[in-house]
């Protein structure tokens, strides 16, 4: 049976270092991380990147990018996570926004949850803001998916 696993973050990881983010992905992405699954990532800077080269690296899951506009649009960093992972990568999932806008992000995060059986997030540590990792993990519940909140 195929799993589908839906991350989003936040794209302020300057915080923590790599060796942290690491621990937090084999701690709460390796129980799901198996050849079966597949992993929706949204292409971008922070969580989205570090995330995409942890599981290329560690994992046999299948992985899909879907970015609001086209690769060529993102980020240098994300753009370079996706050249550096592009023989583990599955899918990428262009959803050519008119505008590369708030409203374009909230559609390419709720296509991604659309997609997928369960939402895990990583937002910075708080009360629920109005972030984008915020919006997705709720839309997540909304729909009655499981959901997993792993602050950063």
């Amino acid at each position: 049976m195929t799993r589908s696993v839906t991350i989003t973050g936040t794209r302020s990881t300057g915080h923590r270092g790599l060796d942290s983010y690491a621990e937090l992905f084999t701690n709460y992405l390796t129980p799901f991380a198996d050849i079966e699954t597949r992993f929706y990532i949204g292409g971008a800077n922070g969580i989205d990147s570090l995330s995409l080269l942890w599981l290329a690296e560690n994992t046999h899951a299948q992985i899909t990018i879907v970015v609001p506009g086209t690769t060529r649009q993102q980020p240098a960093e994300a753009q370079h996570a996706i050249t550096h992972t592009r023989d583990r990568i599955t899918e990428v999932v262009e959803l050519h926004a008119a505008e590369l806008d708030s409203p374009a992000f909230h559609a390419r995060n709720r296509w991604m949850v659309d997609h997928s059986d369960m939402v895990i997030g990583f937002p910075l540590p708080g009360p629920q803001g109005r972030s984008g990792t915020w919006q997705t993990l709720n839309y997540g519940a909304e729909q009655g998916k499981p959901h997993l909140v792993v602050p950063v």
